[in-house]
């Protein structure tokens, strides 16, 4: 690509709101929290390998008879979430990381086996619930690389 040589009217968005195609099979609950799959499919939350959080769903997303990409979520991506947590909460949990139990409550690192990071605790509400915000588990992003093709090379017959 080359530079621009002109004025480009470049869109944007605030960032807070992403539409996401949902894997095959799958509903997502308003309110649920929301992972990427290994290609890039909206599932609920979970302790699974492969998973990369992506945000909170705004509303419920039902594609359990649709090929994956048939419906859409929209998440949210910034904010503070009051959300469940399996680990026994105190005030000395405040800044602590947090990771996916399921789709609705997260745990501390000693809770889980995948560690799939939904952010850092700002606010101990009780001793099971806590205030989360997301931001920096979502910027945190994932390894990806370019997918490679191979192109079989052109056979040509000549006929003697």
């Amino acid at each position: 690509m080359t530079a621009l040589t002109s004025d480009r009217n470049t869109e944007y968005s605030l960032g807070d709101l992403l539409s996401m195609p949902v894997a095959a099979g799958s509903r997502i609950f308003a309110g649920a929290l929301v992972c990427s799959n290994a290609s890039g499919y909206a599932v609920r939350a979970a302790d699974s390998a492969g998973l990369v959080f992506e945000g909170v769903a705004t509303a419920q997303a039902d594609n359990r008879n649709g090929a994956a990409g048939d419906v859409r979520v929209v998440v949210r991506r910034r904010g503070r979430y009051r959300l469940d947590c399996v680990s026994s909460l105190d005030q000395s949990a405040v800044s602590a990381q947090v990771y996916a139990v399921d789709d609705h409550s997260v745990g501390v690192a000693s809770d889980v086996s995948h560690s799939v990071g939904v952010g850092v605790i700002d606010r101990v509400e009780s001793a099971d619930e806590c205030w989360v915000s997301i931001d920096s588990a979502v910027l945190a992003g994932k390894a990806w690389s370019v997918p490679t093709t191979t192109a079989a090379a052109t056979t040509t017959t000549t006929a003697a």
